[in-house]
């Protein structure tokens, strides 16, 4: 007879409370952010600024897949973690196109904007992946979760390192080249998570042959 107050169950419902609590936060702070790095991205002329506000906007509506998810069977969050890591490629893709154009169009990117909104972005992400950090080894869903907001970290950091580029040498190449390595970061993200969703949907097809 199933027990409704068993330890195990009473935690994952606690578990599953919590995970969706830190969720609803991650979707709040990363939705506000993309409307500010957009607008700042723009105004600074900055390709690193406006592909990071794209990869907020991105993690915002992962952040809304994965509460769609959160509590259904494993196939169901593998398939949303999938579409997540496809993305990421997809931004990937983006990026470098994006670079690519500015390099031989040229811009002028404004390196104190840069700065200011990168500081401030980099705080946002820090203290989304420290809430986010109990669940960086759950399954694909949450794992992607973990990795979209470690990334974005990383790439905030290299937002400022750019802009500290700009300022010291004038040009627009410290911007494009960070812009390009956020690519490459999103690439190997998505590629790790597609790889674990990937896995996990095989797992959850041999349990639906086991135990039809």
């Amino acid at each position: 007879m199933a027990c409704n107050h068993c330890p195990s169950e009473v935690s994952n419902a606690a578990t599953d409370a919590l995970w969706r609590q830190a969720l609803w936060i991650a979707l709040a702070v990363n939705g506000g952010m993309f409307a500010i790095e957009l607008i700042a991205g723009v105004m600074a002329d900055s390709k690193s600024l406006q592909d990071d506000a794209l990869d907020f906007f991105s993690d915002a509506a992962n952040y809304a897949i994965s509460l769609g998810v959160a509590g259904m069977a494993l196939a169901w969050r593998a398939r949303a973690a999938l579409f997540k890591g496809i993305t990421l490629l997809l931004l990937g893709a983006y990026v470098v196109t994006a670079v690519v154009v500015a390099a031989l169009q040229g811009s002028s990117p404004e390196p104190f904007v840069m700065g200011g909104v990168g500081i401030a972005a980099l705080v946002a992400n820090i203290a989304v992946a420290v809430m986010l950090f109990r669940w960086r080894s759950g399954d694909a869903n949450m794992q992607s979760v973990w990795i979209c907001s470690r990334n974005d970290a990383i790439a905030n950091i290299a937002v400022v390192a750019a802009a500290v580029g700009v300022f010291g040498s004038g040009t627009r190449w410290p911007d494009l080249i960070v812009a390009g390595l956020m690519a490459a970061l999103s690439f190997a993200g998505g590629w790790k998570i597609v790889r674990l969703a990937m896995a996990e949907l095989r797992t959850a097809s041999t349990q639906a042959a086991v135990h039809p």
